[in-house]
């Protein structure tokens, strides 16, 4: 029993120092060496293709665990300087440039954003006029979570003219009265950054915070990843089986979405911002600035009258980050999705404390190794969150029909009432740009102008309703259907979409044929 003993401490000490690169000790060698096991052991249980994550404590990277592989099918190993798209954990470095505009004296947080973008209009006249910059950074301009980001997905318009379409984004709620996370307003910040300094989003970001940190693999192009090299691939899932998918191009978008980064390059960014904006003796951001971004702003729900698994009493949205309270100290932090890639970066300030997860594939334990780790190092008694997330992820993934429903609703054997001579042609999507259908030799097709990434061959699927297949693979969905619609004296008209999906809202284009 001894001997089983003592040859389990060898392989996990081994483990440990296979996957692991520690920079200062802050804890003991068997609390990381149990940090490691578990993280291993999660990458296994969740079928993930890789995953490096980052601890730091008291101005140190003290915990460097890599797992799995950068691309499937391949044994090459991520470590700290692995690359991986951190999508909206962008946006804390969007919010932190306006604070430095802020105190540089060129903006105001409190601007209308007319005043620096007089084309930018909403739902609304009044609130056209009315939204600020804190507005844009908060979530709460009235639009749902998610809406119009049709606009921008894999499109290749320009920052302006995405904006342009804004207006055209239905309102879900009152202006200010709740939240909608949307990706559209942080675009329309970045181009408020590019109109006031004369550089676009990326430049600033560069200039001001990757070169003075040191973050110098982070990026905010893609045109500059195989130069940096060491980068992971994107993975996306379907049938429990991960596959690759190209890396997208958001560099239009990169205000909302766009640095790839390392956890060697966060763990900075991460002291950097438990440090209150200063850097080494340098302070980027003042008091002021780091009390606005970390102040709430929009107010989530919170069940006072149960318990949660954290204790929490408070849970918003500040300017670029996610606030809570956790345990009774306060939690700073941000997801990202980006196709291919989920990661989570999370502090508790009180503590020194900071936590980055980065992971290549889209079923992804982010919150689960985040709270894992918060746990182990507030001396928290934790328990096996990586089980219950994968349960809850699997529960959720089965309950979900909403694919299988349709495909059972199919009627077999029949005809179109509209031939497809009667419908190929241009359409026009107030969101989505030039849509057309047409004929490719004997293959119908449908093709976005704006987004050539989302075209597709279509199928007859029953009636005047054509299936969709992607060209291209996709990330966030798969099945999709495209209804033909007539008036009333059956001409074509226009279409409507059907994708079902947590994340681009293919109905909200709604396609009208060009006369």
């Amino acid at each position: 029993m001894a001997w089983g003993m003592n040859k389990l401490l060898i392989i996990i000490v081994a483990s440990l120092f296979l996957n692991m690169e520690i920079s200062a000790q802050t804890i003991t060698k068997e609390d990381l060496a149990e940090l490691d096991a578990y993280y291993t052991q999660m990458v296994k249980d969740w079928d993930l293709p890789g995953a490096s994550i980052g601890i730091v404590k008291d101005g140190e990277l003290v915990f460097s665990g890599n797992y799995g592989v950068m691309e499937v099918g391949k044994s090459d190993q991520p470590n700290k300087n692995t690359l991986y798209a951190i999508a909206s954990n962008s946006k804390a470095f969007t919010s932190a440039i306006i604070g430095m505009l802020v105190q540089e004296g060129k903006l105001g947080w409190n601007d209308k954003v007319q005043k620096h973008l007089p084309y930018f209009e909403m739902y609304d006249s009044w609130v056209s006029e009315h939204i600020t910059i804190r507005d844009l950074l908060s979530h709460r301009v009235g639009l749902g979570t998610f809406s119009g980001d049709n606009i921008w997905y894999k499109s290749t318009i320009s920052e302006e003219e995405i904006i342009k379409r804004i207006k055209d984004v239905p309102q879900a709620y009152e202006f200010r009265a709740g939240y909608g996370y949307s990706n559209l307003m942080y675009i329309t910040a970045g181009e408020i950054i590019k109109k006031v300094t004369g550089k676009d989003w990326g430049q600033n970001v560069k200039e001001r915070i990757l070169i003075p940190l040191g973050m110098d693999r982070t990026i905010a192009s893609l045109t500059d990843l195989k130069s940096k090299g060491n980068y992971s691939t994107p993975h996306a899932r379907e049938n429990d089986k991960n596959y690759t998918i190209p890396w997208v191009d958001w560099d239009n978008v990169s205000a909302t979405g766009g640095l790839i980064s390392s956890v060697e390059d966060i763990s900075k960014w991460m002291i950097f911002n438990l440090n209150h904006g200063i850097h080494q003796g340098d302070t980027l951001l003042t008091p002021s600035t780091r009390n606005m971004v970390w102040r709430p702003h929009t107010n989530h729900w919170v069940d006072h009258t149960s318990e949660n698994d954290f204790k929490r009493h408070f849970n918003a949205y500040g300017l670029g980050w996610g606030l809570s309270d956790y345990h009774g100290r306060m939690r700073v932090g941000h997801t990202g999705g980006y196709d291919g890639f989920i990661t989570a970066i999370n502090l508790i300030p009180d503590e020194d404390l900071g936590v980055v997860v980065l992971t290549n594939g889209v079923k992804s334990p982010i919150m689960a190794a985040t709270y894992y780790a918060l746990d182990k190092f507030l001396g928290i008694k934790t328990k096996d969150w990586s089980a219950e997330h994968l349960a809850s992820s699997n529960k959720y993934s089965e309950g979900d029909t909403r694919i299988a429903d349709r495909k059972a609703k199919r009627i077999l054997n029949t005809q179109p009432n509209i031939t497809p001579q009667e419908f190929i042609g241009n359409y026009d999507s107030k969101l989505g740009g030039k849509i057309n259908l047409l004929k490719n030799g004997e293959q119908l097709k449908l093709e976005f102008e704006d987004a050539p990434l989302l075209s597709a061959s279509l199928t007859h699927w029953h009636h005047d309703v054509w299936e969709l297949h992607w060209d291209q693979p996709q990330a966030w969905f798969s099945f999709g259907t495209i209804k033909i619609n007539t008036d009333n004296n059956l001409k074509v008209i226009g279409f409507d979409f059907d994708v079902p999906n947590d994340d681009f809202f293919f109905e909200e284009l709604k396609p009208f044929k060009i006369k």
